[in-house]
């Protein structure tokens, strides 16, 4: 079967695309991209359509880089997403539009329920962090090493040995009661669910801590989990860190909680 994609304003039946060997999206990873699930409609509150097309807005007005066509874009995107559930929408520096789809993961279900194995990795960091871009370098890299070691997720850190991120996905630990995660002055990607998580839990008046995730807070943890628009809520049992294994409750009533609120936004898009 035919890979589906959308480019440059046209639909594609085929596996490639073709770039000038001179593309700064080729050469240097010059493109900004954001990836989103698509609850049935882009209107679902939990597609975060706006949200989306705001990350774009913002780091390519950052960049000095081309807007692309809006309307086109949307069109794209509404060709695709009868195709498939989850998106990845990609603008090059003169506004090209390049979309594509992909199934939701087969075994998504298992790992809400019974969480993954984490490997912490040193010192690698994404480029630009608080942008989405095409150089995606470091989290591949430490996903690669992650599953060397039979681990499903990468943590990534920062010099000082901070958990900062996955490699795909928002930080997230319970103590004291409620939950605790990294600050964007760590240098993390402002994730969309994550500020959507931290207004939500702060409208029904429970706390949220913002702090530096250093070696003695994260074996404080009763639980943790990483979130991104794509898997939602993934509990994180097992840490594999240096020589040393970290074990959380990946059934913890926090977890199911924040898995709770998916389930009502699926509810209400049937």
């Amino acid at each position: 079967m035919e890979i589906e994609f959308w480019y440059d304003g046209k639909a594609i039946a085929k596996d490639t695309i073709e770039l000038s060997i001179t593309d700064p999206g080729l050469l240097y990873g010059a493109t900004v991209f954001t990836t989103m699930r698509v609850y049935g409609t882009l209107d679902h509150p939990l597609t975060h359509w706006t949200g989306h097309c705001d990350r774009l807005k913002t780091s390519i007005e950052t960049f000095y880089w081309q807007q692309p066509d809006w309307s086109r874009l949307r069109h794209g995107v509404e060709w695709i997403m009868q195709r498939y559930p989850v998106l990845r929408i990609t603008v090059f520096p003169d506004g090209r539009e390049w979309i594509t789809g992909r199934p939701l993961p087969p075994d998504l279900m298992q790992r809400q329920e019974n969480g993954i194995t984490a490997l912490v990795t040193q010192n690698l960091g994404r480029t630009l962090p608080s942008h989405k871009t095409g150089n995606y370098l470091a989290p591949w890299l430490v996903k690669q090493a992650a599953e060397r070691s039979n681990a499903q997720e990468a943590i990534l850190t920062n010099l000082a040995g901070e958990w900062l991120e996955t490699s795909t996905g928002s930080l997230w630990g319970w103590k004291d009661g409620h939950w605790w995660t990294p600050p964007l002055e760590s240098e993390i990607l402002p994730g969309l669910l994550r500020s959507r998580l931290i207004a939500e839990l702060r409208w029904h008046n429970e706390e949220v801590t913002e702090l530096r995730w250093n070696a003695a807070l994260v074996e404080q943890f009763d639980a943790i989990a990483y979130t991104n628009c794509v898997v939602e809520v993934i509990p994180i049992h097992t840490v594999l860190s240096h020589d040393t294994t970290l074990s959380y409750d990946a059934r913890h009533f926090g977890i199911q909680k924040l898995l709770e609120m998916f389930r009502e936004g699926r509810r209400e898009e049937g």
